[in-house]
Parts: C-alpha cells; structure tokens; sequence
C-alpha cells in the first residue's frame, strides 16, 4: 500500500505502460483517474481492475495535445477526488521516418502528444500539487532519449525533448515539493513495437539480444518503477532519467556489433 490514499492521474492508460501501472497504482491503494483518448480502452482497463485494485480507477476521456482537455482532467480529478499526488504523463506515439520521408503532419503530430502533451499536463496538473502539498510528476521519455536509431527521427527528437524537460521542471518546481522525473524504457511489448516484432520474423529475437537481460521488457517492469517514483520511497529522487531497459544503453556495442 505504498501509495494509499494518494490521487494519480495516468495518461495513456488504456493500453501498455500506462494500463499496468494504472493497475498497479490502484492495486498499492492510490485513487487513479485513467486518461486516454481511447475512451473504450480506459473503460475497458477499469472493469479489469474492479476485483483486484485496493484503490479505486476512474476513466476519463483526454486528448494531451489539447489544452482545454487537459485543463478538464485536472479540474475533473480535483472534483472528484479534492487534491492531486501524483501524475504519469505516459501518453506518446511513434511515427517513423527519417528527416527527409517524414512528412511534416507527423513531426508535428508527434511533438503535440509527446512533447506538448507533457507540457500541458505539468501546465495544469503541477499547480494543483503543489496546493495539495506536493507530489511526483512522472514523463514516459525513452532510451531514444541518449540514443537515436535510423528512421525515427522526429521519435528520438521528441524523447530527447522531453527529458529535457524533465531535468528543468525539477529545478523549477522542486522548491515547491514537486519532484519530476522521467523514465526512458528498452525495447518493451506494447503496441508501439508491436508492428517491427510482428512484421519481421527476426525481431523479437535481435530485441531480446540486444538487451544483456536477454529478454524484451514488459509494461509491468516499467510500472514497477514508476510506483516507486510515485511513491514516498522516491523522496530524494528528482530531476532523473531512469533507464529500464535490461541493460540496452549499458550495453551499446553489443547492439551494434548485432546490426
């Protein structure tokens, strides 16, 4: 019950990272408003957890690259549940392409939910903990936040963006007692990468090789360590970039020597 009685809001939760740590969140006690643009997916996610949850989910309908959405999540949240804890901007896409194939609608479109997204959610959500006495503010970033790779170029920028950004808000809202960090995950079984492994026969097997785990990720390693980012445990913990990739970055040349 690391999180009982605290209120999070979770974006992106109707599917991978953001449905598990939905999950998991409420199952250590929180109050969690899962948000996505998918409303049936969220709706879907919360009749999953009625049996299992500690805590309790409610769904609501987002778009993060909206403003006046956003807003209405954040004023949602404080009606129903009168303050805010805790907040995992995990909502992002991937369109590839290299600068010269990517059409401009993309880039654009990526660096509205991705970049923006996050930045209309610490926008709104971060005045409304810092009067709840503070809290954790928590980015979904990507190990493309160090390291880019061909044909994802608008992607890796984007991410790169976005921890960024983590580091500055920890320095501008830490005094407030807000502590921001961001999580930057490998090679992980969601939606996003299930294309490239489905589509190539190979896949999965050079995902699993490049990562000294020797395995691909799955959403509930990353939730575990947003729960401990949400968490009190966390408390010294601001302005990082948390690396949960099975030791993908630590073990560069491997992957290299694998292309």
């Amino acid at each position: 019950m690391r999180l009982a009685s605290k209120v999070a809001i979770v974006t992106g939760a109707g599917a991978g990272i953001g449905r598990a740590s939905a999950l998991r969140f409420a199952a250590e006690g929180a109050h969690v408003v899962a948000a996505d643009i998918d409303d049936a997916s969220v709706q879907e996610m919360v009749s999953m957890s009625s049996t299992q949850a500690s805590g309790s989910i409610r769904a609501c309908q987002v778009d993060v690259a909206s403003a006046a959405s956003v807003e209405a999540l954040i004023t949602t949240t404080l009606e129903q549940h009168g303050r805010l804890d805790v907040l995992f901007s995990n909502a992002g896409i991937q369109l590839d392409g290299n600068a010269i194939d990517l059409p401009e609608e993309d880039w654009d479109r990526m660096f509205a939910v991705n970049v923006k997204g996050a930045f209309l959610c610490a926008k709104y959500g971060i005045p409304a903990m810092i009067a709840s006495g503070g809290g954790s503010f928590l980015i979904t970033a990507s190990v493309n936040s160090f390291y880019a790779e061909s044909d994802i170029a608008g992607y890796s920028a984007t991410k790169g963006a976005v921890m960024q950004l983590t580091r500055a808000m920890a320095i501008d809202h830490g005094p407030g007692g807000v502590r921001v960090n961001c999580i930057c995950p490998g090679w992980t079984e969601t939606a996003m990468s299930k294309p490239y492994l489905e589509e190539n026969p190979k896949g999965r097997e050079f995902a699993a090789k490049i990562a000294p785990s020797g395995r691909i990720g799955q959403p509930e390693d990353i939730a575990s360590v947003a729960l401990f980012l949400a968490s009190d445990e966390s408390g010294f913990v601001n302005g990082a970039a948390w690396n949960v990739d099975g030791g993908w970055t630590a073990g560069m040349t491997k992957a290299i020597a694998l292309v």
